[in-house]
């Protein structure tokens, strides 16, 4: 039988029955358990035993070429979270975070203790959306025949289709643009940060159309269905434009220490 290490999914805020709900929840490994902190009495971290085979670095390395594997790992990772965040405040950690046993993971509670308080404190009463844009560029409006067309040579005649096409793309990518200038208005209406990640590309990307804006916003729960319903709008009346709403989520893009990628909105104003 292989060695455990211990899984940690995320930081948390203890609360009333919070172990033992905990404990009814199915995470990567063992059963889902808190280790408290011998520090700070508030906060705990969420945590499985896994086997320690699968999550040695070069496994590991193996492991996250395998689209199966992280899917799964993935989902039940995201689970416990989002399990939880239903019960307390969370902090969410990195996919994939181990320790070798719980006393370990106990020193570096014990260590952040202060670090995971204030960021805790932060992200209360907040939640997570994450706003994708996609341009669908290969399907333009069709360009209207004219009666000078029918007059053209052939080769005339392809050019100018593919003049009319090229402009008709670069409409697309300008409506992409006002779309989203749209959200990140409406982020500065109800949102409090903001967080930019890559756009989604090869075996990341879900659908044919080109994502060209993969952003996350940080919401207080009282404006959150404000937010969804303004962002779901941005792309009225815009061709070729189609705007993704996802959560809301707990704060996975805003759980560490604010970054470069990390931006404070102006607002959100009243």
């Amino acid at each position: 039988m292989s060695e455990l290490v211990t899984y940690a999914y995320a930081v948390a805020r203890d609360a009333d029955g919070l172990a033992e709900y905990a404990a009814t929840l199915t995470g990567v490994g063992e059963s889902v358990a808190l280790v408290t902190s011998d520090r700070d009495a508030s906060i705990v971290l969420v945590v499985s035993r896994v086997g320690a085979d699968d999550f040695q670095e070069a496994a590991l390395k193996r492991h996250l070429e395998d689209m199966a594997w992280l899917e799964s790992v993935a989902r039940a990772h995201h689970s416990v979270i989002d399990a939880l965040a239903t019960r307390t405040d969370v902090l969410p950690l990195r996919l994939a975070t181990v320790y070798l046993d719980n006393a370990r993971a106990r020193e570096m509670l014990d260590d952040r203790a202060a670090v995971f308080d204030e960021q805790l404190t932060r992200l209360a009463g907040h939640v997570e959306w994450g706003v994708k844009i996609y341009a669908d560029p290969s399907a333009p409006t069709p360009v209207p025949a004219t009666a000078e067309a029918g007059a053209l040579s052939p080769g005339r005649a392809y050019l100018r289709q593919r003049r009319a096409q090229k402009g008709v793309r670069d409409q697309v990518y300008q409506a992409a643009q006002q779309a989203a200038e749209r959200v990140e208005a409406v982020g500065r209406q109800f949102a409090v940060g903001r967080a930019r990640h890559r756009v989604q590309q090869g075996d990341l990307a879900t659908t044919g159309d080109e994502n060209v804006l993969n952003d996350a916003y940080l919401v207080s729960m009282d404006r959150a269905e404000n937010f969804r319903s303004e962002a779901a709008r941005a792309a009225e009346g815009l061709h070729g434009v189609r705007v993704e709403i996802t959560g809301p989520w707990a704060p996975y893009s805003f759980a560490a220490a604010p970054s470069g990628s990390e931006q404070p909105m102006d607002g959100p104003t009243s």
